[in-house]
C-alpha cells in the first residue's frame, strides 16, 4: 500500500496533507497524540521524492495542513471589525501557507542531503528541528504549536521540557516517533526493528522521567493569595466607548467581591479597559478602582498607554501596570512593563507603508501601530515577591523569563487578550503553550484573559485545582500562589541544552556518513 501511494503523485499529495492534519490533531483541543505518526510519514514522503523540489512540496503541503488546523482561529480576529472581515479568508490561508515554508525548507534540505540507511532518521530530525527553531526566531518568530507542545502541558512527557525546553522536547519526540518510519515501508529486517525499539525506549523514557518527576515533586502553596479576574468581555465590545462604563463596572464588582481572606494581589487581563491608561488615571475612574480594592492591595492591570513627548510622534504601548491602593488617596503606580515582543499584523505592520497602500493595517485599536518596550525583566513591587510579566504573545517564547538563581523571579504573570479568538481552539492552544514556560523555569504562572482561559498554573505546568475559568465565563477566583521549585536545568542552561542536542545528532550523522562512504 505504501509503495503504491508513494509512487503516485496524487497519492503523495494526499498523504502529505493527511500527515499534516494528523500531526495537528496532537495539539489541543484534540489531544490525539497518535497523530504524531504524521512525522514519519512526512519523512518517507520527502526521501521518496525524485527531486529536491518534490521534497519541498511534500513539506509545504504537510505544513499547510498542520498550520491550517492549528491556526484557522486567526480568521476570527478579522471579523471583529466589519471593515476588515474581507481579510479573514486570506489570513486563514496565507498564514499556514507562509509558515509552511519552514517545513518545506526542512524537507527540501533533507532530500538534498540524499538520506540513506539508518542515518536518515537522525538527518530528518536535525533538519526538521533546525527549521522549527528558525520559525520561532525569524522576523520576530512565530513559535505556535512546536512539536514538543504536542504533549499536554503538565503531562508526564511534557516534564522533559524542564531539562531541554520545548524545542529539545520536540527533537526527542521526533526522534522517537520517526524511528518507526523504516518499518512503515514493510522492510522488517533486524536493523529496522532495532531502530524502532530505540524509538519505543525513548518514548518510555519520556513517560518514565515525567512520571517520576510528577510523583516525587511536592508543590507547596506560598503565603500570597491571588485573585484572577475574568470579566468575559467580547472583543467587538472591548474598544467601544458605549461599553466602557459596563466593562469598568464588571471589573470593579469582581475585584471587590467579598472573601474570607483579602487577596494580596488582583490581576486584570491585557488591555482590560477600552481606553488609554492616561485617560483612566485622569478621571475619577482611578478612585473607583482604588475603592474596589482594600488599602495596600496590589492590582496588576493590563492597560494600553500613550507616551506623549512634545515635538515627537505619540508612541503607544501595550503595558502591564502594577498599582497599589492607597485608600482615599487613590492609586500609586509602582511599576510599568511595556510589551517587548509585538504581534506582526496584530500590533504592528511589517512593511507598513507598502501594506497601508493596499488597504491593510494592523488590528490594534490605536491611531498608529504599537511600539516595543525594552527587553523583558522582572518587576519588583512592594509587598510582593519579584515576578516576570509576559504579555500575551510573549508567553510563546522560551527564555523570556531569566530563571537563573541570581536573577530568578518567584513567579510569572501572563496577561493576555484571547477574546480575539472567540470560542475557537486558539485560547486552549495558547493556554497549553504558555504553561510550558512554567515547566521550563520551575515557576508558577498566574494567567488572566478577558474571556478565557484564565488559571493559576503550578511549576509543573498543571492547572491548580479550582483556578480554571473557562472560555466565556465571567468570574473571579482566589487561589494561593504556589511556591517555585528549584531552578531547572533549562533555567540554568536555556537554549544551550537544545543546541548541544542538535550538535550531538549532527556529529553522529557526519560520523555515520563517513563510515558509509568508506564501506561503499
Amino acid at each position: 500500500m505504501w509503495d503504491k501511494a508513494l509512487g503516485n503523485r496524487w497519492g503523495r499529495i494526499g498523504l502529505a496533507l493527511a500527515a499534516g492534519l494528523l500531526a495537528g490533531l496532537a495539539h489541543p483541543p484534540f489531544n490525539v497524540w497518535i497523530g504524531l505518526i504524521g512525522y514519519p510519514v512526512l519523512m518517507l514522503l520527502a526521501e521518496r521524492s525524485t527531486r529536491v523540489r518534490g521534497g519541498f512540496w511534500m513539506g509545504w503541503l504537510f505544513g499547510f495542513a498542520y498550520f491550517f488546523i492549528g491556526c484557522w482561529w486567526v480568521a476570527e480576529a478579522f471579523f471583529v471589525n466589519p471593515a476588515q472581515a474581507w481579510m479573514a479568508p486570506f489570513a486563514a490561508s496565507l498564514l499556514p501557507a507562509g509558515i509552511g515554508l519552514f517545513i518545506g525548507g526542512a524537507t527540501a534540505l533533507y532530500r538534498a542531503l540524499k538520506p540513506h540507511g539508518l542515518v536518515r532518521v537522525l538527518l530528518f530530525v536535525v533538519c526538521f528541528s533546525g527549521f522549527e527553531w528558525l520559525r520561532g526566531h525569524v522576523l520576530t518568530g512565530f513559535p505556535w504549536n512546536p512539536v514538543g507542545a504536542s504533549w499536554i502541558a503538565g503531562s508526564a512527557p511534557s516534564q522533559f521540557a524542564s531539562v531541554v525546553g520545548v524545542y529539545g522536547l520536540g527533537l526527542v519526540t521526533l526522534l522517537a516517533v520517526c524511528a518507526f518510519g523504516p518499518l512503515m515501508l514493510g522492510v522488517r529486517d533486524r536493523k529496522n526493528w532495532l531502530v524502532a525499539a530505540t524509538g519505543a525506549a525513548l518514548l518510555a523514557g519520556l513517560f518514565g522521567f515525567g512520571s517520576y518527576r510528577l510523583a516525587s515533586t511536592e508543590v507547596q502553596p506560598s503565603n500570597t493569595l491571588v485573585r484572577i479576574v475574568q470579566a468575559n468581555v467580547a472583543q467587538e465590545n472591548k474598544w467601544s466607548e458605549d461599553y466602557y462604563n459596563d466593562i469598568l463596572q464588571r471589573y470593579l464588582d469582581l475585584t471587590a467581591q467579598p472573601a474570607e481572606r483579602t487577596p494580596d494581589v488582583v490581576i486584570w487581563p491585557e488591555s482590560a479597559l477600552p481606553d488609554l491608561a492616561n485617560n483612566v488615571f485622569a478621571r475619577e475612574d482611578a478612585r473607583a478602582i482604588a475603592a474596589s480594592l482594600k488599602e495596600g492591595q496590589v492590582l496588576l492591570a493590563g492597560l494600553s498607554r500613550a507616551d506623549v513627548v512634545p515635538g515627537q510622534d505619540v508612541q503607544y504601548f501595550n503595558s502591564l501596570f502594577a498599582l497599589t491602593a492607597l485608600g482615599s488617596e487613590g492609586l500609586r503606580i509602582d511599576a510599568i512593563y511595556d510589551k517587548h515582543r509585538l504581534v506582526p499584523f496584530g500590533e504592528y505592520l511589517p512593511l507598513g507603508d507598502v501594506m497601508g497602500a493596499i488597504g491593510i493595517r494592523s488590528l490594534v485599536q490605536m491611531p498608529s501601530d504599537l511600539s516595543a518596550g525594552p527587553s523583558p525583566a522582572p518587576l519588583t513591587v512592594p509587598g510582593l515577591e519579584q515576578f516576570q510579566p509576559l504579555v500575551c504573545y510573549e508567553s510563546l517564547f522560551p527564555g523570556f523569563t531569566d530563571a537563573r538563581a541570581a536573577t530568578r523571579p518567584a513567579w510569572i504573570v501572563n496577561v493576555s487578550n484571547d477574546a480575539w479568538f472567540g470560542q475557537t481552539s486558539g485560547p486552549l492552544q495558547h493556554l497549553n503553550l504558555a504553561s510550558y514556560r512554567a515547566i521550563e523555569t520551575g515557576l508558577p504562572m498566574a494567567r488572566a484573559t478577558p474571556t478565557g482561559v484564565s488559571a493559576m498554573i503550578d511549576p509543573l505546568g498543571r492547572i491548580v485545582e479550582g483556578s480554571r475559568i473557562g472560555n466565556g465565563e465571567a468570574r473571579a477566583v482566589d487561589v494561593w500562589l504556589p511556591k517555585p521549585l528549584k531552578v531547572t536545568s533549562f533555567g540554568l542552561w536555556g537554549q544551550i541544552s537544545y543546541g548541544l542536542l542538535m550538535a550531538a545528532l549532527m556529529l553522529v550523522c557526519i560520523f555515520m556518513r563517513v563510515v558509509h562512504r568508506r564501506h561503499s
